[in-house]
Order: structure tokens, then C-alpha cells, then sequence
């Protein structure tokens, strides 16, 4: 093993945010390819090789299935690998880009990297996971991936990163808020950073030892409506609704909350500049907008791949969940849940309605993907009023009825003492 920092010089890097935590920086010099420090399951090496084939790589894994040799090299699938991989550290001497994107990390979590962490959203992709996916699809700079649930935006900031645009809908405007911050704050930093010391100081200027022309500043919230650029108001929106939840799921003081997360979001965002340009990245488009799953605004066969995860609102009530920051963006959460999916009805009367609006979004995924392209749908069985519910089965039945083809299906283990959800698949489907 060959070391390129040792001791000290690695925790310095950690502590001043240059080096993530959890890699170090070594690698096999007799090894072709070196898997990332964190890939620990059977689904992510199962992933990887997949990805290693889209790419067009013939491999051989070797060392305790850490390492892999490969057998048609060339100058020009090296550079491929180093560029798109997702579960791999090293190319021959060569660390990858993934490799270098993961080091921008302000949490404490491995797949919270750049501004994957803004907001807590349960049931979010692993980062990792859908970069492999987005090119196991064999999806390419300037093809289009659709994302029918957006939640977080994890999707849309992966294929963003790639160079791949991304369309996506959500029916919460909480989440499409989320994935609007994450991916487009990058072109208006300038902006926001020129607001930042006037917003904090309407805020609490006693910080900033002066005088107060008000005591306290009640509707400090009003202020936002004055910034006209949407994209830089969205992000300050993101940063209320964060202390919001601080306050809400912690007790955090809403005013510390709000100062020290603001700080954090525009450093992650100043991460992300810095990182495309260390490597050159081409960010692809992103559009995301509030919409619905089973009436999609789109042409037929206009997308050139699907991912997404289903809401698993039988389990988990997604309007409950966020209801505070719901209500303070001045939606009524008994209106909203007449167009969510899940939280309608009870017992079996529940899942019928759930079974028959997935039909619909699952109907409408075929429509609008081209032929011969790949949809991934990532869904576990859920658990409701104590019984199993075939959410799997029921997906791959349909899916297969209205003409995909099925062509692999991975158990993905999910750990954690508090998940809603202990495992699920990942179904990699083709359209015929």
C-alpha cells in the first residue's frame, strides 16, 4: 500500500475540510481499480460491476473483491472510469473524480456531500447509488433522466453532476423547494452572499454590535419577499425552513440555527463551485417543478431514462412529517392530502387507493420513456397495521403488464434502527 499523506497532514486536512473523514488516501499500486473505502455491501459491489460493464470494461475482481484487474485497457476507458465511476477511489495512480467530489463535506455523514446535506428528508437516496445507476442506464452527457418523486433532489444534483439534465416532479413543494436549492444555487453564490449581513443583521444586529432600530424583529420572514431573484429568495427560504426544523425537531434557537446553517449552506455551495471547476465538470440542466406523478406533463417517448423511489406513505406520512415546514409555507395539510399519494383512506381501503395511483404513475413512466431505455424504481415491502405489504411483487407485476422487461432485480439491505423500511430492490427495468 502506498501512502500519499500520513499522520498529521491527513487530520489536518479533515479538521480544515480539504480531506472527508472517513477516506484516507491510499491505494494498491499492483491494482487497476480500487473500490472507495465505504463500499462494505454485497448490492454496492453488485452495483459497481454493473457500472464497470456499462462502461464497457472487462474486469476481473481480485483481492478479497477490493480490487479488480482489467483486461482491455486503454488510455481513453481509463480517463472513463476516473471521470463517471461512482464506487471506485483509484484508476491505476489515477483518484477519481467521485473520489475528489466526496472530499467537499461539511457533515458528519459519507453520502452528504456538497449540498446533498440541505434540509432532513427521510428516506433519501444514497448519493453513491444513483450516480451508478445513472450510468449502469448508460445515460450520457445532454440525455435526459426523469425523476417522477423527486423528494430531496438527489437524482437531480447526481445527474447534475454528470453532465446529464434532469426533469422532476414532486407533489410536495417543500421538496421541490429542497432540489431547486441544491442544484441551482451554484449560479447565483455573488448574489446571495451580497445579502447574507443585511438579512442576519435584520435578524439579530446585535451581533454585529450596533443599535437596533426595532427591538425584536417579528416577521423577519417578510423580508425575503423583497428579493426578486427567485433562485437566490428560494435559498433563504431553504435556510428559515432549516432552523424551522432545528427548532421544531431539536429545540435549537431559531436565530442561531438560522446564522450557523446559513453559513454552512453557502460554504457547501461554495464547495460545489470549487470542485466543477477543479474538474472541469459541465453541470447538466435541471428543471424541477411541482407536478404530478400520474398525470405527467410530458410528450410521449421524450426521456431518455427514469429513477425514483415511490413514496412509501403507507408507512411514513409524508405531510406529517414535514408539517411544520408545510404550515409555515402557508399550506393547509388537510388540503394538501387529497393529492398525496398513500395518505388516503384506511386499512385495506388505503392500499387499494395506493395500488391504483402507482398503476397510474407506473402507466405513465411507460408513455413518456423511449424504447429500448431504462427505468430503475428503488421499493421495499411495506409494513401496515402489522401485515407485510407486497409492494415489490405488485411493482414488477404491473410494471411487467404494461411492457418492461425486468432485467435485474438487487436486495438492497437497509440498516438502522429507526427506518420505516429494512430492505429494498432495486428493479432496473427496459422499456421493449
Amino acid at each position: 500500500m502506498v501512502a500519499n499523506r500520513k499522520g498529521k497532514i491527513m487530520i489536518g486536512r479533515a479538521e480544515n475540510g480539504s480531506q472527508f473523514w472517513a477516506y484516507d488516501l491510499t491505494y494498491s499500486e499492483s491494482s487497476d481499480l480500487t473500490l472507495l473505502d465505504n463500499v462494505q455491501f454485497i448490492y454496492e459491489l453488485s452495483l459497481a460491476e454493473l457500472e464497470l460493464m456499462a462502461l464497457g470494461v472487462d474486469f476481473e475482481v481480485t483481492n478479497c473483491l477490493r480490487e479488480f484487474k482489467i483486461k482491455n485497457k486503454s488510455k481513453e476507458l481509463n480517463d472513463e472510469i476516473v471521470k463517471r465511476s461512482s464506487y471506485f477511489k483509484t484508476v491505476g495512480k489515477e483518484f477519481t473524480d467521485y473520489f475528489h467530489i466526496i472530499q467537499k463535506n461539511r457533515t458528519r455523514s459519507v453520502n452528504q456531500y456538497l449540498t446533498h446535506w440541505i434540509y432532513p428528508y427521510k428516506g433519501k437516496f444514497h448519493p453513491q447509488m444513483i450516480r451508478a445507476l445513472l450510468n449502469i442506464m448508460g445515460l450520457k452527457e445532454g440525455d435526459t433522466v426523469f425523476e417522477p418523486f423527486s423528494g430531496s433532489g438527489t437524482v437531480a444534483l447526481e445527474a447534475q453532476l454528470l453532465g446529464i439534465n434532469c426533469v422532476g416532479i414532486d407533489i410536495s413543494p417543500l421538496c421541490v423547494l429542497q432540489g431547486k436549492v441544491k442544484t441551482k444555487s451554484i449560479y447565483v453564490l455573488d448574489e446571495i452572499m451580497s445579502l447574507k449581513n443585511d438579512l442576519i443583521y435584520k435578524l439579530k444586529p446585535s451581533l454585529f454590535n450596533k443599535p437596533s432600530l426595532f427591538k425584536e424583529e417579528h416577521d423577519f420572514y417578510r423580508v425575503l419577499e423583497d428579493i426578486k431573484n427567485e433562485t437566490v429568495r428560494d435559498f433563504y427560504m431553504l435556510a428559515r425552513l432549516l432552523a424551522v426544523s432545528d427548532n421544531v425537531r431539536r429545540r435549537r434557537a431559531f436565530e442561531q440555527s438560522f446564522i450557523t446553517n446559513l453559513n454552512l449552506m453557502i460554504a457547501s455551495v461554495k464547495d460545489y463551485i470549487d470542485i466543477a471547476n477543479k474538474l472541469n465538470l459541465r453541470p447538466g440542466k435541471v428543471h424541477l417543478q411541482i407536478g404530478d406523478s400520474r398525470k405527467i406533463e410530458l410528450p410521449n417517448k421524450s426521456v431518455d431514462g427514469i429513477i425514483t423511489s415511490p413514496p412509501y406513505s403507507i408507512a411514513l406520512d409524508y405531510v406529517d412529517n414535514d408539517a411544520h415546514s408545510l404550515e409555515y409555507m402557508g399550506y393547509k395539510l388537510n388540503e394538501m392530502r387529497v393529492d398525496f399519494i398513500g395518505v388516503r383512506g384506511k386499512g385495506k381501503e388505503r392500499i387499494e387507493l395506493y395500488n391504483s395511483d402507482m398503476k397510474r404513475s407506473y402507466s405513465e413512466m411507460y408513455r413518456i420513456l423511449k424504447p429500448d431505455k431504462y427505468g430503475v424504481i428503488v421499493i421495499g415491502n411495506a409494513t401496515y397495521q402489522g401485515r407485510e405489504v407486497k409492494t415489490v411483487e405488485f411493482t414488477i407485476e404491473y410494471m411487467e403488464q404494461v411492457g418492461f422487461e425486468l432485467i435485474h432485480n438487487i436486495n438492497k439491505i437497509i440498516f438502522g434502527l429507526y427506518n420505516v423500511m429494512k430492505k429494498e430492490n432495486i428493479l432496473i427495468f427496459r422499456k421493449k
